[in-house]
């Protein structure tokens, strides 16, 4: 059984464990590898939004900067990960423009269903406040809160949920770093020091949801043992989310012919991966498949029970 949690969203909580959340994922970019900036255009990102609400999504989740492989990041210490990676570095998103993507579609996702729980994607911390001030209740960081220095401090002060998700280097680090010896460990003592450096700037605990990252600077074979013992970050003592819709690790796991699957035939292994994980111990599945993860996670919270 999973433990369970109350998560401290700010005006209200939401009850962890004793039923799988689905959080849906809406890009508001140009360049995503999952839909292609099909809803790039602010209506039509609003109209999926709903959708996936209609479909079953808890959360919705708004990103309006792609973090693919190979991309650089604006970053002053030096969502949705893109297993599906153009080999040239795309431009970072300024702040002005993940804002002027963002700001309006959680504005009229709110306005549309005032009690729909939105999430913003970004690693910015101006982002982040100007997110939860339109009406988004969660900030969910890819960076573990640490490419931007005043995002923990910036949380600290602000009444929201948080997701710290663990990556290791940076995008355009990925395709070259070297092999870890145990992930697992790795994942989990990174995650526990960066969850306490937030606590320490004022993001108390039962604000924050922890995300190992799969995908995100580990490679091919480092993001199955994170699935086989993804029990072991119930230790962490935080709810956990898990990420692994349409990744690449799925399309390498599927290739034919000496070819990786492509994105629109990962859907059976991704929900096959969800399946396992709630399992496992995950609270919240992030995914962009939501009518199909939702039919998944009754079931699976079924024989879990």
């Amino acid at each position: 059984m999973r433990p369970v949690f109350e998560w401290n969203l700010g005006s209200r909580s939401v009850q962890l464990g004793k039923r799988t959340l689905i959080m849906g994922v809406v890009n508001v970019t140009p360049d995503s590898f999952s839909d292609g900036g099909l809803y790039y255009d602010r209506d039509r990102a609003v109209e999926r939004g709903l959708q996936l609400l209609d479909d079953g999504a808890d959360i919705i989740d708004v990103g309006g900067e792609s973090t693919r492989p190979g991309a650089r990041v604006v970053s002053d210490e030096g969502g949705d990960s893109s297993p599906d990676a153009r080999d040239e570095p795309r431009h970072p998103v300024s702040e002005a423009e993940e804002l002027k993507r963002v700001v309006p579609v959680i504005q009229s996702l709110k306005k549309a269903r005032s009690d729909a729980i939105v999430s913003v994607d970004t690693y910015k911390s101006t982002v982040a406040r100007a997110a939860v001030e339109a009406g988004a209740e969660i900030v969910n960081d890819v960076s573990g809160l640490r490419w931007d220095r005043q995002m923990r401090r910036t949380l600290g002060a602000l009444n929201c949920g948080v997701v710290l998700m663990h990556m290791r280097g940076r995008p355009e680090e990925w395709r070259n770093l070297p092999p870890v010896e145990d992930v697992v460990i790795l994942v989990k003592r990174e995650l526990r020091d960066w969850a306490s450096a937030a606590r320490l700037e004022g993001v108390r605990q039962e604000r924050l949801v922890l995300d190992p990252g799969f995908g995100f600077g580990k490679n091919f074979q480092e993001n199955y043992p994170l699935l086989k013992r993804f029990h072991e970050f119930a230790d962490l003592r935080y709810p956990l989310l898990a990420g692994v819709s349409r990744k690449s690790f799925l399309g390498r796991a599927l290739a034919r012919n000496g070819k990786d699957a492509p994105v629109a035939d990962r859907l059976f292994a991704t929900i096959a991966m969800e399946t396992a994980l709630i399992h496992k111990g995950a609270h919240i599945i992030r995914t962009h498949d939501v009518r199909a993860t939702a039919d998944a996670r009754t079931v699976a919270d079924i024989a879990a029970s």
